[in-house]
């Protein structure tokens, strides 16, 4: 009786221990399909923006406007406001992570519109201070000059000559 109980453990040991296995399988082959149904649906959004964007913002009439900080090391911006055709359109306060990433060469979509073909006032301020703590602040206007096709502009924050340069693209 005692080996048959015996036998009977061994068994049913054997048996668990291969439904483990088979379930760890399983869940190895579920995890991998969870991981692509995850890389389809960051593409799917991707494309979707992508299309939303063409739709909302049709090539003839867009105008973008990006941030850059050239020669920033010894600056720290802390907010821009933008206005265009004597509206504001943008009002950004900016955070640690958004400052060291201008600081090292990353540039900013700060807005983008639908605007008609033709001149089109612009005028930017910011805010921000230096390492020592000394505050600037300046602002400056520009003409978009808009004709069929996207237009790009790109305001460059040079903190610490309290300067804006606008750059088209």
């Amino acid at each position: 009786m005692y080996r048959i109980l015996m036998a009977a453990a061994v068994l049913i040991l054997a048996v668990a221990t291969n439904a483990q296995e088979v379930s760890r399988e399983e869940i190895r082959g579920l995890d991998e399909q969870i991981q692509d149904v995850k890389k389809d649906v960051i593409g799917l959004t991707s494309e979707l923006n992508r299309l939303e964007e063409k739709l909302l913002f049709p090539s003839n009439t867009q105008v973008a406007l990006f941030v850059s900080l050239p020669d920033s090391k010894e600056f720290s911006l802390e907010s821009v406001e933008v206005k265009l055709d004597n509206q504001i359109v943008a009002h950004h306060l900016y955070t640690y992570r958004e400052i060291e990433a201008l600081q090292q060469g990353g540039v900013q979509r700060i807005h983008t519109a639908n605007v008609q073909t033709g001149a089109h006032p612009l005028e930017v301020t910011y805010f921000g201070k230096s390492k020592s703590g000394k505050e600037y602040r300046a602002t400056a206007s520009y003409s978009v000059e808009k004709a069929v096709g996207p237009k790009f502009v790109e305001i460059q924050i040079a903190g610490n000559q309290s300067a804006i340069n606008f750059k088209d693209w």
